[in-house]
């Protein structure tokens, strides 16, 4: 086990009803001037809009309003987003959506102390010296960016789509209420089923040593994911319970726990990214996607970690096999799984332009060799790709 820190302060507030407690929350927290940050039309037709708009006035705090959020969210709005809370002082973001919406509020919130273009942070050009608080009600269990210090913005200018890491992009609360889930279409809970597998599994292929138990702490969300997205997408429809349980996964996957005590890699969530960046691929079908040819390209390198993963999460029986054919019996399973909740799990199930594998692979390498179990340098990141095919 490596030596690590941990500390994590988010408040999690779970349960039915909860989102009518934004506003008390907010107030606890100092705030005075909202700005509240929102996608599409959804939270208007469900009347979620409308009982965290109650929240607010009923606590007589004045807010401003942004919405359009799009999946991969664009870092144009996240400059609008500044110029709105620097015009009209705002001291609080309530972000009201899934991981696109509190992705694009976190930047939002360290770009507005900060003179320099926001993106300068993607860069790598700058460090947030202050952040605007921000506070979520979640409705998409996925991302887990309502507990986590990551925000990841696509530049549509330059087609890229980056991450940034910032203790200051840590919510001051979270608000869960898996009700609000219970409109979602199935193929967004099958993409944040994966999203939520992808968090777990870039923590639990690691070359570090002696982590049993975050090992089966892995092991044991990844297991009530599948469980209870299959049963969901059995259904045909979304059920409380289920949603619970995902919606919960969600945030422990992605608020650091997980990793404590290993490295982890990441290196896959590279490839999906220029997959979203240039071809507009919802994140969750890119990880599908790109996980299981990853995990071909490298399972050799730990193949006792693979045979593991296969035996404890898939159930497979080793008897009469040889290690690598119980890795790659995980691996089958893994695939069979997002195929059995209607994901792709090949380019060649998505409009990808191929002849762009090279452009993506220059990409996801500029900035030097990605992942820890292996790295990837762009000669290996093109045969993963093209493993994906």
């Amino acid at each position: 086990m490596e030596d690590f820190v941990f500390q994590n302060t988010a408040k999690i507030i779970f349960g039915k009803e909860t989102e009518k407690k934004a506003g008390s929350e907010i107030k606890k927290f100092g705030g005075k001037k909202v700005l509240l940050h929102y996608g599409g039309g959804s939270i208007k037709k469900t009347g979620l809009y409308d009982r965290v708009i109650s929240s607010l006035r009923e606590n007589g705090l004045d807010f401003i309003e942004l919405g359009g959020v799009l999946p991969n969210p664009f870092v144009s709005l996240v400059r609008k987003g500044i110029r709105l809370c620097k015009e009209n002082k705002v001291d609080f973001i309530l972000a009201v959506g899934g991981g696109s919406v509190i992705d694009s509020a976190k930047a939002i919130s360290i770009g507005c102390n900060y003179e320099g273009d926001v993106w300068d942070f993607f860069e790598g050009k700058a460090e947030p010296e202050a952040a605007v608080p921000i506070g979520v009600v979640l409705t998409i269990p996925a991302a887990g960016s309502e507990s986590s210090v990551v925000t990841v913005i696509t530049n549509e200018d330059l087609l890229i789509k980056r991450g940034y890491h910032s203790d200051a992009l840590l919510p001051k609360f979270a608000i869960l209420n898996p009700e609000l889930t219970m409109t979602l279409p199935l193929f967004q809970i099958a993409c944040g089923a994966s999203d939520i597998i992808a968090h777990t599994l870039e923590r639990y292929f690691t070359p570090t040593k002696n982590r049993d138990l975050t090992d089966r702490l892995c092991e044991g969300l990844m297991m009530s994911v599948i469980k209870n997205a299959e049963f969901v997408l059995s259904k045909g429809k979304p059920d409380y319970d289920s949603m619970a349980e995902l919606m919960w996964a969600s945030t422990i996957a992605h608020n650091g726990i997980l990793g404590t005590g290993r490295k982890e890699d990441w290196a896959t969530h590279k490839f999906g990214h220029e997959l979203s960046a240039l071809f507009g691929i919802t994140h969750g079908a890119s990880l599908s996607i790109m996980f299981p040819a990853w995990m071909k390209y490298v399972y050799m390198k730990n193949l006792d970690l693979f045979v593991q993963f296969a035996e404890r999460v898939f159930s497979v029986n080793p008897e009469g096999l040889k290690k690598e054919k119980i890795a790659l019996k995980g691996i089958e399973c893994l695939e069979k799984f997002y195929i059995k909740v209607g994901l792709p799990t090949r380019l060649s199930e998505t409009e990808v332009d191929l002849s762009k594998i090279d452009e993506m692979a220059e990409k996801i390498v500029s900035r030097g060799p990605v992942g820890n179990l292996v790295k990837i340098e762009k000669a290996d990141a093109i045969k993963i790709y093209r493993l994906a095919i």
